[in-house]
């Protein structure tokens, strides 16, 4: 039997009958890694001797009659996060030799689980893009079209599970990196709640691990079903033992509801500022008819909607403030001059994130001020409904684009070209409150190529995304392999 597209789930219970042993899934996953991946390019760093092991160990854990959430599991890491004996870059060929010492929490926990670490996936540049490639690794290739990028940052994740390298992987989310690699391979992830899942470890060279916690950033599950995803966050979440674990314990709240029919759905497709391409707008209508079909109350409006302009400029700055911040100071210098240039009354996102990097202290707490009354806004809306559902980005996978400078690219939306970052509005619209969203598969484009959805959640209330998400998974389908 071939086990490489079952999910963990079916794994693990194949493992405890005794059906299939943790060494035969894991040679099985690598044979697989070292036939396919020449051409997809998404494990760039293997740790197959140390798997062997794992996959040994586990065994002979099964045998005992121990078990594990994820014991003999074969799993990948997205290559931003600190695995002890491998290296650690985030593409930077000034760090290509970088090799820490310590695992990343978020590694420790999976090892504590039982799983089975193949290796380390691509990633973009530190992390900075909507594709991944970077000088030392090369670029990823999407495994449902070659010439097509598998998404960023967590590109190379997403294009494992869906070549089959391992059930589950481990990503990151700051612009989308976990949903927009989830909508482009046809996969699923779940950006969690800000500061539910630790992320120490998870750090650009040469910074320390330190217990830090982040603005905006999430570390988050990916899979290829959403039952998965349930299993998998359940191993990340909860406080970092090194600060708010030692008086804080987790108790997720339980999903709102437990059938379709139940759920109040809020349903945008459209934003001000960006256009939503035909293929998206297809899915996100497939979606919305397949809740109204289950006889769940949808509405398309709500004036409960924080403004999606204010917060996508609010997101901007925010973001950019965070990524300026270690900036050469005659880079800053610069960009401050160029920034004091813009008039007064430009409101473009393409201003937005310009002012973002040159961001005064005062300026952000203003910033930050305007996303807590967005977050009280969402708090509002979150009683009138239980989700919202919208696009990832605007378009499906896009042909690989490694010309010029990030600010220099466009997004081709049906034949129209925008800036290239503006399509990470729709990424922002969770990220900026700190809210919850699952990526699923809603269907394919016209080329054939997956697209996806992602459902909004109210803040700490990550099981009632990920439950409609497998609800929908039971109504429309879910994960297919590629041809």
């Amino acid at each position: 039997m071939a086990w490489s597209f079952l999910s963990a789930e079916q794994l693990s219970a194949a493992l405890r009958a005794g059906a299939v042993t943790s060494v035969e899934l894991t040679e099985e996953a690598i044979a697989r890694i070292e036939h396919e991946d020449k051409v997809i390019n998404a494990i760039c760093v293997p740790d197959f001797d140390r798997a062997r092991a794992a996959a040994l160990h586990a065994d002979r854990a099964l045998a005992r009659g121990e078990d594990g959430p994820l014991l003999g599991i074969p799993v990948t890491v997205k290559e931003s996060y600190d695995m002890a004996g491998l290296p650690t870059t985030w593409g930077m060929p000034e760090y290509r030799d970088h090799v820490p010492t310590e695992d990343a929490v978020q590694v420790s926990r999976l090892k504590a689980a039982g799983a089975v670490l193949l290796g380390k996936t691509n990633v973009p540049l530190v992390l900075r893009d909507i594709q991944s490639f970077n000088e030392i690794y090369g670029t990823t290739n999407n495994p449902w079209d070659h010439t097509r990028t598998s998404g960023g940052s967590s590109g190379g994740s997403a294009a494992a599970l869906a070549a089959g390298f391992g059930a589950l992987s481990i990503g990151s989310d700051l612009a989308g990196s976990l949903r927009t690699p989830a909508h482009f391979c046809g996969i699923y992830a779940h950006k969690p709640t800000l500061g539910l899942a630790p992320t120490r470890g998870m750090v650009a060279p040469p910074a320390p691990a330190l217990p830090i916690d982040l603005d905006l950033a999430v570390v988050g599950p990916m899979a290829r079903t959403a039952r998965d995803l349930t299993l998998l966050l359940d191993v990340m979440a909860g406080p970092d033992p090194l600060t708010h674990g030692i008086a804080y314990d987790i108790a997720l709240p339980p999903a709102r509801h437990e059938r379709l029919s139940d759920f109040r759905v809020l349903i945008i497709e459209e934003h001000p500022l960006i256009p939503t391409g035909s293929a998206v707008r297809a899915a996100v209508n497939r979606v919305a008819e397949a809740l109204a079909d289950e006889g769940a109350h949808v509405e398309r409006r709500s004036a409960l909607l924080p403004d999606p302009i204010e917060a996508a400029t609010t997101y901007m700055q925010l973001m950019l403030s965070n990524a300026a911040a270690n900036l050469p100071i005659d880079v800053y210098d610069r960009l401050r001059t160029h920034a004091a240039t813009l008039c007064a009354d430009d409101h473009s996102l393409d201003a937005a994130r310009l002012r973002g990097m040159v961001l005064s202290h005062r300026d952000w707490v203003a910033a930050n001020h305007r996303r807590e009354l967005h977050r009280h806004g969402w708090r509002q809306l979150f009683a009138e409904f239980d989700a919202v559902v919208c696009p990832i980005t605007p378009t499906p996978a896009f042909p690989h684009n490694h010309n010029g400078g990030l600010e220099d690219r466009h997004i081709d939306i049906d034949g129209v070209e925008y800036p290239y970052f503006d399509q990470l509005v729709w990424a922002g619209m969770a990220t900026m409150p700190g809210l919850p969203a699952t990526a699923i598969p809603a269907g394919r484009s016209a080329e054939g190529l997956p697209v996806g959805v992602q459902l909004i959640g109210p803040m700490f209330e990550d099981r009632t995304p990920l439950r409609l998400a497998e609800l929908l998974e039971r109504k429309i389908g879910g994960f297919r392999a590629p041809e």
